[in-house]
């Protein structure tokens, strides 16, 4: 048996979960507390995990296909404030480089309140035909006389000509000190937050290298031959190497994990993820079958690095009811256990003896929650798990299931302050945490232009069950717990994909620009071990911002079989998209397919001014043969093609939705369905440009195979 082992390393415990690599099948969990205060730090838990699922397990080593790990270390790092003082060397010349000196004066920059990254900079002045080895030395230097414990080495236009950052990083190594290039962390013009993204990613370089370094030792002794991957935050897996270099990618991977576990388990078209634990919620949009990622900040700073786009709430199982003069009033964000109380939902009845209502404020300046204080002495908190318990959300077997009767004492003598019963009070406590959580599904429905009636909500995490049924009873949504949702992240980690992505500022892009950016996120993706034969490469195009962007998603291996997939049949499909577009079923038509995708299309006619005027739209969607819609367009064109014939089809399509205007020539977006690759060609500014990465992309297609184009108006998206 070929075994996948990923383990998830959080604040309070370490989780590890075994799956079966053929059939994706859940083959067993373990837990242990993490160990924050070991020798080895957390790579002591790490080992702990490991040996005991695959001791308990009879996992041998050589099973073992693949391993990776989840790491909150860095997000920590930074709430925490534990990180090293940054040295910036800077190089320039002339007027540009006092621009250069200015940007990349970063000083001392909030993290979180009270909690401060500190930087100090060397100016190296560049004089033409001159070698600067010298006062590069003598600037790291005197960055480590001033307490640097890592430095970054920052240059204008390093992007185009990274010779003089690497020169840094040369000396650094020769003298012992971890060194970062802006060019490596982001391709992107913008000195000032290319290098602030740097210093971030160089401030938490030391801590992480030990972390790496202990990780790999103990996985190495546990005599497992795979190389130990780790979890970004774009929901991907790198090498340990890359940690070494960027460990700026593993904030906040531990959200992307809990994502990439779902889109594995629940063939997720459009939906919501919301990783609920005891404190707090992390809320996520997946889109197109697709997690939807933005530039992150940190300490209120724009960086270059690409995370997932996860808004966190104060909303877990564990949160408490705020009251005021004795009645509810509100819920969190502290959870029990920064009060040190036990749940209520979690103990007996018989603790629960005549309860008194009383106040706590957990950290001085909090408002007053409420507790109660039993006959016996016991003090039980509050919950959003007693109220969901209470009113009947969480059921019989869920990790969140607890003893209703315990919680309906402890919640008597609030429900009676506020006259009313206890369910009652209970819902009323819900529906504050619904406002909550509302409040930022419906700013992520905006903001990714959601259809709220074809949009799920998935729920992971162990109290998945205490926030997301109700609030998807409230605002009116489809809601599902996901499979596993306790370990869900875990499994993210095992199931992930290596993922790397290139950026890269260029004015007026040609084909040889496009495919240069597409050939090195390529070279990365294999670098960060992914087998070249299972890489995927989306490149993107955007003229407005002058930018090419490359992703490239690949496995760790071939997979040979995949269990848990199910092909649906072509009357299935049509009732999928008829539901998703809310049109009838008998007016939907299969215009397109291949040998994994379809391209199912209508005629709408909208009236308008009493039915004077209509409106005709052809709304497409490219479902998979799981039921996944992967392409979704308002008003498109489609044409079946083979690869042969492909570009003739395309310059059809070109003849009929190219625009012509004062501003120019707008092309049309166009979409490439090759088996279940979607190639986006949109946003290319010119016919060779589109057909130049089409015929790299179809490649390694044969002549005959079936290939589905869409098309759009510009201004139909």
């Amino acid at each position: 048996m070929k075994v996948r082992i990923g383990i998830d390393v959080g604040g309070t415990f370490t989780d590890a979960v075994a799956i079966n690599n053929d059939t994706y099948e859940l083959i067993a969990t373990v837990k242990e507390p993490t160990t924050h205060r070991a020798k080895e730090g957390v790579a002591a838990g790490i080992v702990k995990v490991l040996n005991r699922i695959m001791k308990e397990n009879n996992i041998k080593a050589e099973e073992v296909i693949f391993i990776a790990h989840g790491t909150t270390q860095a997000t920590n790092a930074l709430l925490e404030g534990d990180v090293a003082k940054v040295g910036i060397v800077t190089l320039g010349k002339g007027v540009g480089g006092m621009k250069a000196k200015g940007d990349t004066t970063m000083g001392d920059f909030e993290l979180s309140p009270g909690k401060y990254l500190h930087s100090i900079n060397e100016y190296v002045n560049i004089v033409e035909g001159e070698d600067i080895s010298e006062g590069v030395k003598q600037g790291v230097k005197a960055l480590i006389a001033n307490g640097a414990k890592s430095i970054v080495a920052a240059e204008a236009f390093s992007v185009d000509n990274p010779e003089n950052e690497d020169k840094v990083l040369d000396i650094c190594s020769e003298e012992g000190i971890p060194g970062t290039a802006t060019k490596d962390i982001s391709k992107l013009y913008g000195l000032k937050v290319r290098t602030r993204t740097a210093v971030v990613n160089a401030s938490i370089l030391p801590k992480m290298l030990d972390a790496a370094n202990m990780t790999e030792e103990s996985i190495k002794k546990a005599d497992i031959t795979s190389p130990l991957m780790v979890m970004r935050c774009d929901g991907g897996v790198m090498t340990i190497d890359e940690v070494r270099n960027r460990p700026i990618l593993t904030i906040l991977s531990g959200p992307a994990a809990g994502v990439a576990g779902a889109l594995m388990y629940e063939k997720v078209t459009d939906g919501i993820f919301f990783e609920v634990g005891g404190t707090s919620t992390d809320i996520s949009c997946i889109k197109d079958g697709k997690v939807m990622v933005k530039y992150a900040e940190v300490g209120g700073h724009k960086t270059y690095l690409n995370s997932l786009d996860v808004r966190t709430v104060g909303i877990g199982g564990g949160s408490m009811v705020q009251i005021k003069n004795g009645k509810a009033v509100d819920v969190g964000p502290r959870s029990a256990h920064i009060a040190g109380l036990d749940y209520e939902v979690y103990s007996s009845p018989e603790d629960i003896i005549n309860p008194k209502l009383a106040v706590i404020s957990p950290i001085e300046s909090d408002p007053d929650y409420a507790y109660v204080e039993c006959e016996n002495g016991k003090k039980f908190t509050l919950t959003m798990a007693g109220a969901a318990n209470i009113c009947g959300y969480v059921k019989e077997g869920d990790y969140a299931y607890g003893n209703r009767e315990a919680a309906m004492r402890a919640w008597k003598p609030l429900a009676d302050n506020m006259g009313i019963t206890v369910e009652e009070a209970a819902k009323k406590v819900l529906d504050y945490a619904a406002l909550k959580n509302g409040k930022v599904v419906k700013e992520l429905i905006s903001d990714y232009k959601m259809d709220p009636r074809t949009t799920t909500f998935i729920g992971g995490g162990g109290g998945a069950s205490t926030v997301v049924p109700h609030l998807g009873e409230s605002m009116n949504h489809k809601f599902k717990i996901a499979q596993n949702a306790p370990v869900i992240s875990t499994i993210g980690v095992a199931l992930a994909m290596v993922r790397d992505m290139v950026e890269r500022t260029v004015l007026n892009p040609t084909e040889a620009d496009i495919l240069s950016v597409r050939r090195e996120a390529e070279l990365q993706a294999v670098k960060n071990g992914a087998d070249p034969a299972t890489i995927e490469i989306q490149v993107e195009v955007d003229s407005q911002r002058n930018l090419i962007r490359a992703i490239a998603v690949g496995a760790t291996e071939l997979r040979s079989k995949d269990l848990l997939k199910k092909r649906l049949t072509d009357d299935e499909l049509l009732d999928i998209v008829a539901s998703n577009l809310n049109a009838p079923k008998e007016s939907l038509y299969i215009a397109a397919t291949n040998e994994s995708m379809k391209a199912v299309t209508y005629e709408r006619v909208e009236k308008k001014l009493f039915g004077l005027v209509k409106k005709k739209t052809t709304p497409v969607n490219i479902v998979d043969d799981e039921g996944i819609i992967r392409l979704q367009k308002i008003n498109g064109m489609v044409r079946e093609s083979n690869k042969a014939g492909w570009k003739g089809t395309l310059n059809h399509i070109l003849e009929e939705l190219t625009e012509y205007n004062d501003g120019g020539v707008n092309l049309p977006n166009v979409y490439v369905i090759s088996g279940k690759r979607i190639i986006d060609l949109s946003g290319l500014q010119s016919p060779e440009q589109l057909i130049s990465l089409g015929d790299v992309e179809l490649s390694s297609s044969g002549d005959n195979e079936k290939i589905i184009l869409v098309a759009t108006k510009r201004i139909d998206g």
